[in-house]
């Protein structure tokens, strides 16, 4: 097929295209209609619209396209087997250098994301998410730990849920230090979870649940690809990245229910539900994140239905208990056009998971509010909960099914929200 040229217009679409037509078409052309108040929504649907048709390889031309309509078009023209070619607008250097590095990072977040879990294990996580930061910075040094080590280290949390894999479970530790003296100051620890399969373990989830598993690393890509674009675009102060990666599967060595983990800062917690193992991995994350002592933590995970219940996949999910950062936070993402919705998170959820064997169960008691019970177990490992920490439930990450705006599969929604983010705090 020829490379169609595609225009934009404000005007109506004449009536043989039908009323309120989103595209009218002509031997060469398409052209999107678009009301003004709904003009990046439009865009994208057009896009999802075009690669519905099969037409896979347009020219963006005419006037009004933009950084953002261009953005949009592309987020719902991709789609998971990334076969759609565009030939890009002229941009002024600094927007077509933005657009670059989106198309670069946000895509590298879809794709791994996509990425079966068969040829995606947890090493394979933190190597490739420490090779895409390295290409954007030479300022980094980082660590891997995998296997027994991590017992040897006691990352008992990680350790646990990946005993029941045949591949071992790894933890990424990553200090991008553009100053270069080790004295400087952490300004930002980002923790990400990084379940490249999760079955459930002996919680056993049904299939229908299962299938979209290999989405359960999503947290892990969105802090790898934020902290890329923010490097790209010219963060300069200290983050470090911490990326707790396992597959939670079903073996004789597998974790059980009953079982109890002691965590390296005195908690321990009883398994009363090995589905929740998320959490079990975050947590040995964020003990190191605290250590370092920066001025802000951000985690996220693909943490729990409930979040998905509460937004569906149209936001990612947001908890604290600092209403000035997750205020920030909400800027951020008015400004980068990301949807983020805050969530309810208080005192009281941190006793919803009570034990008779441990300091705390690992999943919250019956009809309590399991995105906000998620959150509250992960302050547990946070010596001053209440300030300068977010947590992201990440329920925007992957799309079991095509909608009107996106492709099946993974959505990068949040990446541009956090690499804004890091670069306005201090």
């Amino acid at each position: 097929m020829s490379t169609l040229s595609i225009l934009l217009s404000d005007q109506v679409a004449q009536p043989q295209w039908g009323k309120d037509a989103l595209l009218s078409y002509c031997q060469e052309s398409i052209t999107i209609h678009y009301k003004t108040e709904h003009r990046l929504g439009a865009i994208q649907r057009a896009g999802r619209k075009l690669d519905n048709q099969g037409i896979n390889s347009i020219k963006l031309s005419g006037s009004g396209w933009d950084l953002e309509s261009c953005w949009h078009f592309w987020l719902g023209y991709r789609n998971a087997k990334n076969n759609n070619k565009v030939s890009w607008p002229k941009l002024s250097t600094e927007d077509k250098q933005e657009l670059k590095h989106r198309l670069a990072i946000i895509d590298w977040c879809r794709d791994i994301v996509n990425q079966p879990a068969e040829t995606l294990s947890p090493l394979e996580l933190a190597t490739q998410s420490a090779k895409l930061i390295s290409t954007y910075s030479s300022d980094i040094k980082y660590n891997i730990i995998t296997g027994e080590a991590l017992k040897t280290h006691d990352y008992m949390g990680i350790y646990t849920v990946g005993k029941g894999s045949d591949r071992p479970a790894a933890l990424l530790e990553l200090d991008y230090n553009p100053s270069q003296n080790p004295k400087a100051p952490i300004v930002a620890c980002l923790v990400g979870k990084g379940i490249t399969f999760d079955s459930g373990g002996y919680s056993l989830k049904p299939s229908s649940f299962m299938e979209s598993m290999r989405a359960d690393m999503g947290g892990a890509a969105l802090v790898t690809s934020a902290l890329a674009l923010a490097i790209a675009r010219g963060v300069n102060h200290r983050i470090k990245l911490y990326l707790c990666c396992a597959d939670n599967l079903v073996s004789g060595n597998a974790f059980k229910l009953g079982d109890i983990i002691r965590y390296r800062n005195g908690k321990t917690v009883e398994i009363d539900n090995t589905d929740a193992e998320g959490r079990l991995v975050l947590a040995d994350g964020l003990i190191s994140a605290d250590k370092d002592k920066p001025h802000y933590i951000i985690d996220c995970a693909t943490l729990t239905g409930a979040a998905k219940i509460a937004v569906g996949n149209d936001y990612q999910s947001l908890l604290s208990f600092d209403d000035k950062l997750a205020n920030a936070l909400l800027v951020s993402s008015e400004i980068e056009h990301e949807a983020f919705w805050r969530l309810p998170l208080a005192e009281f959820h941190r006793s919803q998971f009570p034990s008779s064997f441990a300091d705390i169960a690992n999943s919250g008691l019956p009809n309590t509010a399991g995105a906000s019970t998620a959150a509250a177990f992960l302050s547990y490992f946070i010596k001053n909960y209440k300030q300068n920490w977010l947590h992201i439930d990440c329920s925007a990450t992957f799309r079991k099914s095509a909608s009107a705006l996106w492709a099946t599969g993974a959505t990068g929604i949040g990446v541009r929200t956090i690499a804004n983010l890091l670069s306005t705090l201090k």
